[in-house]
């Protein structure tokens, strides 16, 4: 069979074309943030020959890698990962806030899946015992009481109570480039609110471990034996678009600039769209007086199966042209109390946890203005800074 020869001038147009795309692909990992899990050579060698645990889900991949998950990475690389352990919402993050997770067998590779919300937050002694490491990797928003970070503490304190090391594969963190807030007060801490820090922190969780650690916030004032694999191309002022969405109802990078701000709904009487496709970019309540905007709350099934207001046609307001650069405000919150006219039954119970205290509903219900309200904790801010610069990983 005659062969057909390239041209010179098509050959050397294919090298050329070669060489930009893989020069392109090296670019690209060294200006954009490569997550923790994306530097292996920086943690293969340890977890050789050692029975590894992980706690991981949907959002535990590697994205320069075609969105490989890191139990498939880690496996592929023929280290022994033993079970996984999953956060709230489960392993593929499909469960809705406050759902049962069961434990199950993950159908792909076989591994039995542990969960960690529910009435075991914190990996029994025997479901550790045979493990030599535990590795964290989950990514974060950077908000006090997103759940991922009490999983990591409870974590850190199962493995410092039975002498096994951490490996948190650190990410960037979206909400990262400040911090705001009340600081939580002792006596207000629960599942949504471990840690005497401000609604939004400006950790990564590599940070916080380690202001959970050298802050001795551990039970018993215990310490972890603690790693970081940091994240590369990352500091505080990096912007970060998140690969996969956080857990179900953070479906986008506005929703999550949002949630510090819209999740004290949560709290309240007042919707945040739960039950619809742009759940914390919206509010409202079934009165006109809420506002012109319209939304009906229904059942979504991997979002939402029972919302507040279900089936109601709530009127309230839309956020979805907020700025990207958004940051947190009381504004919202202040707007729909003053439009209910409910006074104390605008709360529920569960407002003061988000809050972290209860100075927060008080001022609001003698109807202090955002500006007095902040001015409130600036104090506690000010000193949690000075404690945050002792912790940093990144500028």
């Amino acid at each position: 069979m005659k062969q057909t020869k390239l041209s010179p001038f098509i050959y050397f147009l294919s090298l050329a074309l070669l060489i930009i795309i893989n020069s392109s692909h090296s670019w690209a990992r060294q200006s954009t943030p490569l997550p923790g899990a994306e530097r292996p050579e920086l943690y293969l060698d340890q977890l050789q020959g050692k029975n590894v645990g992980i706690v991981a889900n949907q959002t535990s991949i590697l994205p320069h890698s075609a969105n490989k998950h890191v139990v498939d990475f880690l496996l592929e690389k023929g280290v022994k990962v033993k079970r996984v352990f999953v956060p709230e919402h489960g392993f593929r993050g499909r469960a809705d806030a406050g759902e049962k997770v069961d434990n199950t067998v993950d159908s792909k590779t076989g591994l039995p899946i542990i969960s960690l919300y529910g009435n075991n937050k914190k990996p029994k002694p025997d479901q550790i015992a045979d493990l030599d490491i535990l590795i964290f990797d989950l990514q974060d928003v950077g908000v006090r009481f997103y759940t991922y970070i009490s999983t990591m503490h409870y974590l850190m304190e199962a493995a410092a109570e039975n002498g096994k090391k951490v490996i948190i594969f650190d990410r960037p963190n979206p909400n990262g480039n400040y911090i705001a807030g009340p600081v939580l007060q002792k006596g207000f801490e629960s599942f949504v609110g471990m840690h005497p820090i401000p609604v939004v922190h400006g950790l990564t969780v590599g940070e916080l471990a380690q202001m959970i650690n050298g802050e001795k916030w551990l039970k018993g004032e215990l310490r972890a034996d603690l790693e970081i694999i940091p994240v590369a191309n990352w500091d505080h002022t990096t912007p970060y678009n998140l690969p996969v969405k956080p857990s179900p109802n953070l479906p986008n990078d506005l929703s999550i600039k949002l949630y510090p701000s819209t999740c004290f709904f949560e709290g309240t009487i007042v919707s945040l769209g739960r039950g619809t496709h742009f759940p914390f970019q919206v509010y409202g309540y079934p009165d006109p007086k809420f506002g012109n905007f319209t939304f009906t709350p229904v059942s979504i099934d991997g979002m939402s199966k029972n919302p507040p207001h279900q089936n109601k046609k709530c009127f309230g307001v839309d956020l979805r042209e907020e700025s990207m650069n958004h940051e947190f405000t009381l504004k919202y919150l202040l707007d729909a109390y003053r439009k209910s006219e409910k006074g104390q039954d605008f709360f529920t119970d569960y407002f003061n946890l988000l809050a972290g205290t209860d100075q927060l509903k008080k001022m609001i219900m003698e109807g202090k203005s955002e500006s007095e309200i902040s001015a409130s904790w600036e104090a506690d801010l000010e000193k949690y800074s000075s404690l945050r610069k002792k912790y940093l990983i990144y500028n």
